[in-house]
């Protein structure tokens, strides 16, 4: 029987050793594009969720800030952007009066080109001078206060000067907080660099804080907290697919919205499985630009055994980067080591610019390399520096197999064709 993976636009097709057993080779489930995006984002102003519609709450004449993912996420805030000021304009604010933040946390910045084609020509036009690219390094940032577990937190000054703050993002799952979107456009999108950098190393190895989990987590209990003291009050979050098209559109309050959206993403993505496998073969597709190439292998973690082996195919055709994570991975001698090297801010200034996400995969590689033979699969990396992350290489797929067929004649094994965005459950 053939098998696929999703990869860099295209399929990998492959077989698998007779004698091996395949617990599960499903893909996340199709659902209907969205043909009329721009209509799909009318609907889901018209029907606001858990919150009164912008016309009827919002006040002539306030003053509005726009927050908008970056270019690692392939929401269509082009679209989404005039659609709310058309809303805004109609309640009396006029578009002097809004402007726009790439909420981009610790993100690589993206060029003035990228910035152009995210938020598109009309938004340029009708925002033309009102849009900017938050620094979480900025000394403009403002302190407005301490979350309940004492984290304090201070934001872009130009969120914090807002009279309303609406934010445009995707909801996908996410190996901490449960599910990105919602509230994530706050927080890490224009926190401060030490608020980010407090949430995260703090939540990063709770055993709540999981793939499919908002109830009782705390990476997304604080990111909340966070948001509703800083005044985010409305958010549009997208549904894609495995090829990035619109499969729906959720607005209204971010944390209602946001949970509306999760649960129609779990009946998406999620991947019922009988037993852990011995093998896990994942690829990184749909997320496979920079370092959210990284979250297929975390969330194959759920799909695996203890001391099993885990194929990892992602392309890095764009891992130039990586090399200062790997360099410093190399360094410490496990994942607790390199987790008190972030919690004492021991970071070189040669990664800080790649961002508090990327270089804290230092921690949860390191617990890979420790609990699971992790083989990776990759053209944009060589054999060297695969090792370097305590990783085995392989060239090709038929050659990771092969070599994983020689050791285990005898496997149960889960493909993930998406893995990217499928969630791992085990019954």
């Amino acid at each position: 029987m053939d098998y696929y993976l999703n990869y860099d636009g295209d399929k990998i097709n492959f077989s698998l050793p007779s004698e091996w057993n395949v617990l599960s080779s499903k893909d996340c489930k199709k659902a209907p594009v969205v043909e009329d995006v721009a209509g799909e984002i009318e609907r889901s102003l018209d029907n606001p969720i858990g919150i009164a519609s912008l016309e009827d709450l919002v006040q002539p004449g306030i003053k509005v800030v726009i927050l908008f993912d970056d270019i690692q996420r392939a929401t269509p805030a082009d679209l989404a952007i005039p659609a709310v000021l058309n809303r805004l304009n109609k309640a009396g604010v006029t578009d002097d009066r809004v402007s726009a933040i790439c909420a981009r946390g610790t993100h690589p910045k993206p060029t003035e080109e990228q910035i152009e084609k995210k938020v598109g020509k009309e938004g340029i036009k009708r925002l033309q001078g009102r849009i900017s690219i938050h620094d979480a390094q900025s000394r403009e940032n403002v302190f407005i206060g301490k979350t309940t577990r004492g984290t304090a937190v201070a934001i872009n000054r130009h969120v914090a000067e807002a009279d309303l703050v609406i934010g445009i993002g995707t909801c996908i799952p996410h190996p901490y907080s449960g599910y990105g979107g919602g509230c994530k456009i706050f927080m890490p999108g224009v926190c401060a660099y030490d608020t980010i950098s407090a949430h995260h190393y703090s939540w990063l190895r709770n055993k709540d804080s999981q793939l499919n989990r908002l109830e009782g987590n705390p990476w997304y209990d604080e990111s909340v907290e966070m948001a509703r003291l800083g005044g985010l009050t409305y958010k549009l979050d997208f549904l894609l697919n495995e090829t990035n098209r619109v499969i729906g559109a959720f607005f209204g309050d971010p944390v209602a919205a946001h949970r509306k959206a999760s649960e129609h993403a779990m009946a998406l993505y999620l991947v019922d499985l009988p037993k852990p496998a011995d093998v896990v073969i994942t690829s990184a597709s749909p997320l496979e630009i920079g370092v959210q190439a990284t979250k297929a292998l975390l969330n194959a973690r759920l799909a695996a055994r203890t001391g099993g082996k885990i194929i990892w195919v992602a392309s890095q055709k764009q891992a130039g980067p990586l090399m200062s994570l790997i360099e410093q991975m190399a360094e410490a001698k496990s994942a607790n080591d390199y987790h008190r090297k972030l919690l004492r801010g021991d970071i070189p200034d040669s990664i800080k610019p790649f961002g508090i996400s990327f270089f804290m995969l230092g921690v949860p590689f390191k617990e890979l390399s420790e609990k699971y033979d992790v083989i990776h699969v990759t053209e944009g990396l060589t054999k060297e520096q695969v090792t370097l992350m305590n990783f085995e290489y392989a060239a090709t797929l038929e050659e990771a197999i092969q070599r994983v067929y020689k050791d285990m004649p005898q496997a149960d094994v889960t493909v993930l064709p998406s893995g990217g965005t499928i969630i791992p459950k085990i019954k």
